[in-house]
């Protein structure tokens, strides 16, 4: 017996995202209902709520929706997708490597500005 089609508020519930989160990566091609019911709600499956375990932690990975949608559509193909998946991974990882860059850099500036700071000689407003 197959497992009960669940609403988007259960599948809200057992991943923790939000409805409106989860219809946004309806409407953006990410995930695809099972079906729709006769009233019209979507009605998810397992299989669903696996893909929104990837989609969420690669969200947190900042990857974007089209990487997102071109991982998930090589996973759905059957293929084997370690390969789209790793260049993902140190695509970002690389992306996260110049920010860290350029914050230390702007860090740097700010430690100089602040360091030859000189106090403007006005009056001081105590709070």
């Amino acid at each position: 017996m197959p497992a009960p089609s669940l609403r988007i508020g259960e599948v809200a519930r057992r991943t923790g995202l939000s409805v409106k989160t989860i219809r946004f990566y309806c409407d953006a091609g990410l995930l695809e209902p099972r079906e729709r019911s006769e009233a019209g709600y979507r009605l998810f499956d397992q299989e669903n709520l696996a893909e929104l375990a990837i989609i969420r932690a690669l969200r947190a990975m900042d990857v974007s929706i089209p990487e997102l949608a071109r991982i998930l559509e090589v996973r759905r193909s059957g293929l084997c997708n370690c390969s789209v998946l790793k260049d993902s991974i140190t695509a970002k990882m690389a992306s996260i490597d110049q920010r860290i860059s350029e914050l230390s850099a702007m860090k740097d500036e700010l430690a100089r500005l602040l360091d030859s700071w000189q106090d403007c000689g006005g009056a001081r407003a105590d709070r």
